[in-house]
């Protein structure tokens, strides 16, 4: 079982250190599993790192996906302009998804929540290989009504769109839970449960406005809204989590929870600096919980450096499945690596973010950290050692020109091997 959060802050988990939030639920999960300090999304926005998750893959290699799809299938760079304007905007159904490893070997797969991997329908979660889906084919959606800030109504079951009353948090928990009741055990599950919560805009549960949010009045919110966004989340994580132990599923499940990046402005995100959209660490390091009994110890708080698309490597490995041969995963099976209680190891991962003429690149070999943003022909460049300086206050460019050209070197290469494919 997957279950993704959307836009939430490194520190807005009781487990994470959060004074003013009540997560009762992860953090149970937490102490039952093992928690990680050290792991990253695979990209700064909602698209790129779902792209990353299903195909285990950096998602440059899809080509067009690295920034969140706009509303109304807006592309929001040059490669993602071209797709969009072919009808080509999302993630192919060629792709060799983690949903169809797992179909390979018997699994059932089903999908609750936000997509986001294309508005096209043949980009749909039926189209991958998932038997049942239900929730928002795009971004940020009202939580009440459905529909993105433009007014355009976003909720579908399987290809059909639908109108079902409720809060959207609550009506995507209660199809995990309504699938969990009825599923009859005889064939494993994968169930991905991607909520939207707690991405703008930040509607109370039990507060149904007269109308709809606007592009005019979709991000307004308080610290407060954000809190109670989050809860309603913790709460029906908890539902889905008591319904998968009255099944008798829960002691041969893998649960995994993490964001898909970072937070906004309302997030808290210390000790780390930046936002949502950038490289800076608060831009990518999420919460991650992990959760398998029997294989993966109980309480273990683990620094291993990690990042989601080593989460599809551990899906397809636990599962008994096989990565494709001519596309092989980018990761390592970082729940294999826990379990078997490996010391930590240095990683070398990387990140590039496009968005208008803004590009963000950045790379993380051991505990340095190079990054730069362009802005048409402006260039701003970074270095910091992680160990040392995890709020990243202190830029070493300067001082260590050597490891510069040496990430920069490194970073170069890699764009080289992750050119996309179409």
């Amino acid at each position: 079982m997957l279950i993704v959060a959307d836009d939430m802050g490194y520190g807005d988990l009781g487990c994470y250190g959060c004074p003013d939030i009540r997560t009762p639920n992860l953090d149970r999960l937490a102490a039952e599993g093992v928690r990680l300090t050290n792991f990253y999304a695979n990209g700064p926005e909602c698209t790129p790192t779902r792209t990353a998750l299903m195909t285990g893959r950096y998602q440059h290699r899809v080509g067009g996906l690295e920034c969140a799809i706009g509303t109304g299938n807006v592309g929001r760079y040059d490669d993602a302009i071209r797709l969009a304007a072919r009808h080509d905007l999302g993630l192919p159904a060629s792709e060799a998804t983690v949903v169809r490893l797992l179909k390979g070997v018997g699994y059932t797969a089903v999908a609750y929540g936000k997509w986001h991997l294309g508005y096209e329908r043949k980009f749909s979660p039926i189209r991958h290989g998932f038997d049942h889906y239900f929730g928002p084919l795009g971004g940020g959606v009202d939580y009440y009504f459905h529909c993105e800030w433009d007014g355009t109504h976003m909720l579908y079951e399987n290809e059909r769109e639908v109108y079902r009353e409720g809060y959207l948090t609550d009506l995507i928990t209660q199809s995990a839970v309504d699938f969990l009741r009825r599923h009859g055990g005889s064939r494993p599950f994968f169930l991905y449960l991607p909520y939207t919560a707690p991405h703008t805009p930040l509607q109370r549960p039990g507060q149904k406005p007269e109308r709809p949010r606007t592009q005019e009045n979709w991000n307004q919110g308080t610290r407060e809204d954000y809190v109670a966004v989050l809860e309603r989340l913790d709460e029906g994580i908890g539902r889905v989590l008591a319904t998968l132990q009255r099944r008798g599923f829960a002691q041969e499940t893998l649960v995994i929870f993490f964001s898909d990046n970072g937070g906004t402005r309302l997030a808290r995100n210390a000790p780390f600096s930046g936002y949502k959209g950038g490289l800076f660490e608060c831009g990518i390091r999420e919460p991650c919980i992990m959760r398998m009994p029997g294989v993966l110890p109980a309480g273990v708080v683990s620094h291993q450096v990690a990042i989601s698309f080593d989460l599809s490597k551990s899906i397809v490995r636990v599962a008994g499945a096989r990565e494709p041969a001519d596309r092989p995963f980018d990761g390592i099976d970082i729940v294999r690596h826990i379990a078997s209680r490996r010391p930590d190891m240095p990683r070398t991962l990387f990140w590039r973010a496009r968005r208008g003429q803004r590009t963000w690149r950045a790379v993380r070999d051991g505990t340095l950290k190079y990054l730069s943003r362009q802005d048409g022909q402006q260039v701003s460049e970074y270095l910091f050692d992680l160990a040392r300086d995890p709020g990243e206050q202190d830029n070493l460019l300067d001082a260590q020109p050597d490891e510069v050209r040496r990430l920069k070197r490194r970073l170069a290469q890699w764009e080289k091997e992750v050119r996309p494919a179409r």
